[in-house]
């Protein structure tokens, strides 16, 4: 019977001891954000009237995701991410309603070499860029990642892609990315394609970044089709613990299929952050857009302000206000993801994040 007792003991052992091997060897975290404030906005409807709402994502896209590696030894591992946006206020996709992990869903692998991942993810732009606004990825008033122009000008960078292969590595200081979003058209693989590439580099207190990028679009019937070029310069400076600056620029260009004169702008953005204390921080940015070849533009401009005070390492109460205005009565948003309907717009947004 000891015998027995002696063996199972053992066997457990070597089960737990397994179990134990396998749990540290590849790991799955669940991972979120939520955010959400009370607005008010001015000229926020056909007819000119204001609002006050209940709004989502208003510093961050609300989010709730799963990424996980595994060691597959000689300092290689299998990684994965999967990661969905959703609006707060009512429970709905943030995006594409038919795209469940609308903002990462890939696969790929990660050692001294970097990182390489296929599936859905957002453009190696976006990964090199967006740390330089100071407003930090927001939803709301901010215009770097597309800005509040006129008649569906937004002149931005590509986001979030599918059908995308990634590459991002950093050594000494230096960041290299690049990626391509394949367009799966049969019998023409330009038609709906992307590609761009990113170099960064940092050091002391300096940080710079620049990308390149082509969004192709699909072919029109005379066999050509759209080509949007876009590239970035940005840069960042820490002058101290409590300061920080940043600038920016992009160059945008559209090539139209139907021979049309090309969409051209320049996009401008400045800023700074200032701890007044250690738990509470104060962010004001510059977003100006010059809008060319068209007779009457916008060049649209909008100051942005956010006060933040951090309650804990997770939660954050923030207080945010913009104002934007655009030439030639034209229209203006403050918001990257909403339409203006008027010359000029203010909000004012009082909200609280939590991650977990």
């Amino acid at each position: 019977m000891q015998k027995k007792h002696l063996a199972a003991a053992t066997a457990l052992a070597a089960i737990a001891a397994a179990a134990g091997h396998a749990q540290a060897q590849s790991s799955v975290t669940i991972y979120g954000l939520i955010d959400s404030g009370v607005e008010f906005v001015n000229n926020a409807g056909a007819n000119g009237g204001s609002v006050t709402r209940l709004s989502s994502g208003t510093m961050n896209t609300s989010r709730i995701g799963f990424r996980g590696s595994e060691d597959l030894g000689g300092g290689l591992k299998a990684i994965f991410q999967l990661e969905n946006g959703f609006k707060l206020d009512n429970g709905g996709f943030d995006g594409d309603a038919n795209q469940l992990f609308n903002r990462q869903s890939n696969v790929g692998l990660e050692g001294g070499f970097g990182r390489v991942v296929a599936g859905r993810s957002f453009s190696t732009t976006y990964d090199f860029i967006l740390p330089f606004d100071p407003m930090g990825y927001s939803a709301n008033y901010s215009w770097v990642t597309s800005a509040g122009a006129t008649g569906g000008r937004k002149d931005g960078m590509p986001t979030g892609v599918s059908n995308l292969v990634k590459y991002q590595g950093e050594f000494s200081g230096v960041k290299i990315g690049a990626m391509y979003g394949f367009g799966e058209v049969a019998g023409n693989t330009s038609d709906s394609a992307k590609y761009g590439v990113g170099l960064g580099w940092g050091t002391g207190p300096f940080s710079v970044a620049g990308t390149f990028d082509r969004v192709n679009g699909t072919t029109a019937t005379n066999g050509a089709y759209d080509k949007t070029t876009t590239a970035h310069l940005a840069g960042g400076y820490q002058l101290s613990d409590a300061w920080k600056f940043n600038l920016g620029y992009r160059y945008y260009k559209k090539t139209l299929a139907s021979g049309a004169t090309d969409l051209r702008s320049d996009f401008f953005w400045g800023g700074a952050s200032y701890k007044i204390t250690p738990a509470m921080t104060l962010i004001g940015t510059v977003y100006y857009q010059n809008i060319k070849n068209v007779a009457r533009d916008a060049d649209p401009i909008m100051y942005s302000l956010r006060l933040k005070y951090a309650m804990s390492k997770r939660t954050d109460l923030y207080l945010s206000t913009a104002y934007a205005k655009a030439k030639n009565n034209q229209l203006v948003g403050l918001s990257r993801d909403d339409v203006g309907y008027g010359n000029s717009q203010f909000g004012m947004t009082l909200g609280m994040q939590h991650r977990f």
